[in-house]
């Protein structure tokens, strides 16, 4: 037993024949590149991949088991030849009678006839079977019982951004309100809350916590990722770690710190800046607009009453983050050490300052424990790590 990282939530950009899939992702965000990219430089072993239920990308699967660069794995998802293992999944847009607003959730299958399973039956209830995040003309209940039947896992997505999820503005304040909790396998943070911040909610101290990238560009991949302790990366494994079971167990989170996510502050919809919570109005512009902090939110539904322990989270600024880290100083810290995981897990200080300065060898080792300055962000703009 050991312990892997996982990265659960990453898009699709474009189809190898150029279709669009996740019309907001990089055009290099392609199938092939993921699995090359994930595996090198960033050094996952288990990558999520939400945009599977396009037909194209089916088949983009297909042909890589033929030619030899994927294998469909016993125990669930498909192991690339360089080692990592893809889990494929679905990111789907709900919005039924009893929901206010759109609550974004991932589905995970494990395997080839699944998947097509699940994108014929979802052919009907999309717009474009092609295109990611589609809003699903289903009831949440209904698609989670499809997930289930199909031997699926459902996991709702980033739970606190403002728009787009399940305790977001104005959409719900219960998971009860939308799903069965019992068909819920477990919750994704989200790049502006934290484990502290979510674990003061009463009703989701039954499900693990899942620390994901949401990337739209290969550079994104693993910003946040899981640590999943497993006998070898695989959807069954992933499966019994979500439920805890014979060892198998979520083993930390390694996100954000909150403050560099881009709605973690109240701010205002004119002009942007962070304003306080109770303001009825800009004090800088007037206006009566804003879009609410996450930190806010989660005020509103914490409850004060004994929490459950949790595994660690660990505040990480991702290596591009750092400021003075450019391109040829990285390129040559993976040539030394490996990968970026390498990088802000396994290498001394002490070796990273012999390559590169020991300026730089501090504020990563200050960058892979919390310890930057950080702007706070809001309003859908990122936070920002001081230069100072």
């Amino acid at each position: 037993m050991r312990e892997y990282f996982a990265d659960l939530h990453v898009h699709i950009g474009r189809t190898a024949g150029g279709r669009a899939v996740k019309i907001t992702g990089s055009r290099t965000l392609t199938l092939y590149n993921i699995l090359r990219y994930s595996g090198f430089p960033k050094g996952l072993h288990m990558t999520g991949i939400i945009d599977c239920h396009s037909p194209e990308v089916i088949q983009e699967i297909e042909s890589l088991i033929e030619e030899g660069e994927l294998m469909e794995l016993e125990d669930g998802g498909f192991q690339h030849k360089n080692g990592l293992v893809l889990i494929p999944g679905s990111e789907l847009e709900i919005y039924d009678e009893n929901c206010k607003g759109p609550i974004h959730v991932l589905a995970y299958f494990p395997g080839l006839e699944e998947l097509k399973s699940f994108s014929e039956w979802l052919s009907g209830r999309v717009t474009n079977i092609h295109l990611s995040s589609q809003r699903i003309y289903a009831e949440g209940i209904e698609l989670q019982k499809t997930v289930k039947e199909m031997g699926g896992l459902f996991i709702p997505a980033h739970i606190f951004t403002p728009f787009k999820s399940l305790y977001g503005k104005g959409v719900t304040s219960s998971l009860s309100e939308v799903f069965l909790p019992e068909m819920i396998d477990a919750v994704e943070l989200g790049l502006s809350s934290n484990t502290d911040m979510a674990n003061k909610i009463p009703e989701l101290h039954g499900y693990p916590f899942l620390t994901n990238s949401d990337a739209h560009s290969l550079p994104k991949i693993a910003r946040e990722y899981t640590s999943v302790q497993m006998e070898a990366p695989s959807f069954k494994e992933l499966e019994m770690a979500l439920k805890n079971q014979e060892g198998r167990k979520i083993a930390a989170n390694y996100g954000l710190d909150p403050l560099l996510g881009k709605y973690y502050e109240t701010t205002c919809s004119s002009c942007g800046v962070i304003i306080p919570d109770e303001a009825e109005e800009c004090p800088d512009c007037g206006h009566t607009k804003r879009v609410r902090g996450v930190k806010h939110r989660i005020a509103d539904l914490s409850m004060d009453i004994p929490r459950p322990d949790r595994p660690p989270y660990i505040p990480q600024v991702p290596l591009e983050y750092i400021p003075g880290l450019g391109p040829r100083t990285m390129e040559k810290l993976l040539d030394h050490f490996g990968t970026e995981m390498d990088i802000l897990h396994f290498v001394p200080r002490e070796k990273i300052a012999e390559v590169t300065t020991g300026k730089l060898a501090e504020a990563i080792h200050k960058a892979r424990t919390g310890e930057l300055s950080i702007h706070a962000g809001g309003g859908g703009r990122y936070g920002r790590v001081s230069k100072d």
